[in-house]
């Protein structure tokens, strides 16, 4: 569960001290919050405190009555006037407590209401319209909100305001933090950005040098037998089964034939490895390690691969199984049978513990041995020329990811020099219904939604339904606090906002058929209206060769995200968000940063969107990214895909 950090103030403590008068919990309401001299519970005090209020009283009743030791010569006046004294005294007695209970209960009542009217004297507070409504322009003075929505809901109410985390509430919406965000955009349009939003903050970055096309070992002849594999998932599952099976190839001394791509009825894409790679590069960069074919030998090709127990599901590997899994299990059979069909095969080789010159083959064949094939390159060339508006220089990435050939296309060469490209942000919304449904979180769209994605597990994940009917699962809330759902719309939107990203950044979303349609994409559009997609940015007829290939189009995203000047990821988990940040950090020189939020403490401050004010939902949100941007070494364990700072992958010069 997320807990409050040290140095951030809960904002209702922040209330109860604002009803105690700012002291600690057992203040009166009129006592001052810091204490002069002894405590009230010391005899010297206690003595101080009765000498005084007895001298008070008995000046004041002096002046009432007058000298009670003056004398008096005649006896019946003397008595009756010792009962008026007694009469007065009673009732200026309690004339003075009446009005101390009185100024008591007044400004205890105050204090109840917040004590707005001290800090913006009688006029009425305007209301904070609760729509995303970008139009709206919220209340200048937060300090103001912070009182009201705090003491005065509930004081209306007659609700009893209680210790702890406000209560969770996500509509989806998130309407007065939308509304804030869109007055902090326009009225900072003008202000210059936070240099670290465009940078690598730390310098250590620069030290890090592309190294895994270094080898240090003789060919491989592939002696033992014939490796297929046909891989599962979409392309950024596909590209790292690829990178895996090379492994395994060489861990065996196999010889690999060219790999497959398994359809997909969720991506729905027939295209094959050729479709979307250069093979002849592939085989020829690789042939260093291991040996490749593009088909089996016709005396293998009419075996029944099944019948001989040659063909290996993923069911049959574990998640990650260690090189000792192979050498066990999958090499005599190989030897046996002479060829083995990995089908299914994804992400089933660990990265610890492995040899160093195996992890290293795995990098190289991500970094360097995956071309993109022509067609692809060009049009994604093209599509980078045109966000960025043409300019006069390369990002450190265009060349291997376009090829030299259609990099120079890039540039813009009518430029002159004083001509500088635009800047864009690339942010990868990871929200298609495939991750919704998956995550088993909640987005605000009611029943409707709870049924649509009931039924989309049913049908492409029933392993998932049939656990959800037959164990208890985590609710909504849960999985969010834990940083567990992907980010919404609405919410990468505030994020994006909070970093200090201008209303007028060119902003490139990556992903397809976001789920809610264009109507969650209003949040984005409204307060950056200069967002675009691919199909934005090409036109109908540019795009027509892509369309029914929905891996190929991914392709095209992958290429603008890591081209970016700024990439922002909204789910961590994601496979092209990872393989793209590992890009960028590989080839990117150190200049090409990427933003990774913290969901889980993210999480923690949208928990507040209905109180937090936005300068200090702004201090957070920074922070939070801030601690995320740490120059590390490949953590053991961790994908060298997204973390190819390791001495494998990369060498550092320092």
């Amino acid at each position: 569960m997320a807990t409050e950090r040290p140095d951030e103030e809960k904002p209702e403590t922040r209330v109860q001290d604002l009803i105690h008068g700012g002291g600690g919990g057992g203040a009166s309401p009129v006592q001052s919050p810091t204490r002069l001299g002894p405590t009230r519970f010391s005899e010297v005090a206690g003595d101080q405190i009765r000498n005084t209020g007895s001298n008070f009283i008995g000046s004041v009743l002096s002046l009432i009555n007058g000298d009670p030791n003056r004398s008096l010569k005649n006896p019946v006046k003397r008595a009756k006037r010792k009962r008026i004294r007694t009469a007065k005294t009673a009732a200026c007695v309690i004339g003075l407590v009446a009005f101390f209970i009185f100024v008591n209960w007044f400004m205890l009542s105050q204090l109840h209401e917040g004590r707005a009217w001290l800090r913006r004297g009688f006029s009425k507070k305007p209301k904070l319209d609760p729509k995303p409504n970008p139009k709206v322009i919220p209340d200048p003075n937060p300090s103001v909100k912070r009182v009201s929505v705090k003491v005065s809901a509930s004081v209306q109410h007659g609700e009893k305001k209680k210790m702890g985390k406000p209560k969770k509430k996500y509509n989806g919406t998130y309407g007065r933090l939308l509304a804030y965000a869109s007055h902090a955009l326009a009225e900072g349009q003008n202000k210059l950005e936070p240099k670290e939003l465009w940078r690598e903050p730390k310098d250590q970055a620069l030290a890090w040098k592309p190294c895994a096309d270094q080898r240090s070992w003789k060919p491989s002849d592939g002696k033992n037998g014939y490796i297929m594999v046909t891989a599962n998932g979409g392309i950024n599952q596909q590209r790292v089964a690829v990178c895996n099976i090379v492994v395994v190839a060489r861990m065996l001394n196999a010889t690999l034939v060219v790999p497959k791509f398994m359809f997909s009825d969720v991506w729905t894409d027939a295209s094959q490895f050729g479709d979307i790679y250069q093979v002849e590069h592939f085989i020829k960069y690789l042939s260093p390690d291991i040996r490749i074919v593009k088909k089996l030998p016709k005396e293998l090709q009419s075996l029944d691969l099944e019948a001989i127990g040659s063909l290996v599901t993923d069911m049959d590997v574990v998640k990650e199984a260690k090189p000792g899994f192979y050498m066990k299990h999958i090499l005599p059979l190989l030897l046996k049978n002479r060829v083995v069909h990995f089908f299914g095969f994804g992400n089933r080789l660990a990265f610890d513990p492995i040899p160093f010159e195996l992890q290293r083959l795995r990098c190289r064949c991500n970094f360097h041995a995956l071309n993109f094939v022509p067609k692809i390159q060009e049009m994604a060339a093209v599509l980078v020329r045109r966000l960025r508006d043409s300019g006069s220089h390369l990002a450190p990435v265009d060349p291997y990811l376009v090829g030299p050939k259609y990099a120079s296309f890039i540039l813009d060469k009518k430029a002159g020099p004083l001509h500088k490209a635009s800047k864009y942000l690339a942010v990868h919304l990871r929200f298609e219904i495939d991750m919704v449904a998956h995550s088993l979180c909640y987005f605000g769209g009611g029943d409707a939604e709870k049924t649509e994605l009931d039924a989309y597990r049913e049908k492409h994940f029933p392993t998932l339904a049939n656990l959800t009917k037959t164990k208890k699962m985590p609710s909504p809330d849960d999985l969010r606090i834990e940083g567990l759902c992907p980010l919404s719309p609405e919410e990468a939107v505030l994020m994006l906002a909070g970093l200090g990203f201008n209303r007028k950044t060119r902003v490139f979303v990556a992903g397809a058929n976001i789920y809610g349609g264009n109507k969650r994409l209003a949040a984005l559009t409204s307060l950056y209206p200069n967002l675009v997609t691919k199909e934005n940015v090409l036109s109908e007829t540019e795009l027509q060769p892509f369309r029914n290939f929905s891996s190929q189009l991914a392709v095209l995203d992958f290429i603008a995200c890591a081209a970016s000047d700024a990439f922002a990821m909204t789910d961590s988990g994601s496979q092209l968000s990872s393989l793209v940040s590992g890009y960028r950090i590989y080839y990117g020189a150190g200049k090409m940063p990427t933003i990774r939020p913290n969901k889980r403490r993210f999480s923690d401050i949208l928990l507040k969107n209905n109180t937090i004010e936005w300068k200090v939902f702004e201090q957070r949100v920074r922070k939070t990214v801030r601690q995320t941007k740490h120059v590390l070494v490949r953590p053991t364990g961790r994908s060298v895909y997204r973390y190819p700072r390791c001495k494998e992958c990369m060498c550092n010069e320092d």
